[in-house]
């Protein structure tokens, strides 16, 4: 079998360092560039920086602790905080890894849905969310809200600023960003494959609910217009 190995580079050693540099620099704003469009959309503010070192509280109709698995389980009417995170629902999981990271884990059942709340780092805003199940990774910052999912950024607690629903929402607390994926769990009038809808106000405008159904697109039997050249 024949290997290839890199050819060394030709030419006297001071020219063989230009090249080398060049190469550098090539790599270096090739990364920018990649990197540029995430800081440059993201939102200045962060979620609440401090949240992950705060004590995490719950309060709970029953508790019980499984020392093989290491989790607590709390069940009925949890409500669990931590900092300015809170999350309620009928049951909630909390375990904790060896470094000291928390992750909780609730879910409800029947009509209820479980409920998320965090503040936004340095502005009068937070992010809600409802879901059957809410899962808070507290080493990465994350939340994954699943099945009948919405995520709406407030200002104030009391103003809508931007809606979300989906099947599975993701929010991102350190990048300050989330993602959605379309599911049948909300499917619906006006909506009966389950895409992901949103509502988003501008930010000199106010929000508007998220009401009407899609667009209706319908092919045109004529050809309008001058052609092109």
């Amino acid at each position: 079998m024949n290997e290839t190995f890199p050819r060394p580079d030709s030419g006297c050693p001071r020219q063989a360092l230009a090249r080398r540099a060049r190469r550098a620099a090539q790599l270096g704003l090739a990364a920018a560039l990649v990197a540029l469009p995430l800081t440059g959309f993201a939102p200045a503010a962060h979620a609440e920086r401090a949240d992950r070192d705060k004590p995490l509280n719950i309060e709970a109709d029953n508790m019980s602790y499984d020392d093989l698995k290491q989790k607590n389980i709390f069940i009925g009417h949890v409500v669990a905080t931590k900092g300015t995170i809170v999350i309620k629902a009928d049951r909630v999981e909390v375990t904790q890894d060896p470094q000291g990271y928390q992750y909780a884990t609730g879910t409800s059942t029947g009509n209820n849905l479980s409920y998320f709340r965090q503040k936004r780092d340095g502005v009068d805003e937070y992010i809600e969310g409802n879901a059957v199940r809410i899962d808070y990774d507290g080493k990465q910052d994350l939340t994954t809200l699943t099945t009948r999912a919405v995520v709406r950024r407030l200002v104030g607690l009391t103003k809508i600023q931007d809606e979300v629903h989906g099947s599975v929402i993701t929010y991102d607390g350190q990048k300050d960003f989330y993602t959605a994926k379309a599911g049948s769990d909300v499917a619906g009038p006006g909506n009966p494959t389950g895409r992901v809808r949103a509502m988003l106000s501008p930010r000199n405008g106010s929000a508007a609910p998220l009401t009407g159904g899609p667009a209706t697109l319908a092919p045109s039997t004529t050809i309008q217009g001058t052609p092109q050249q």
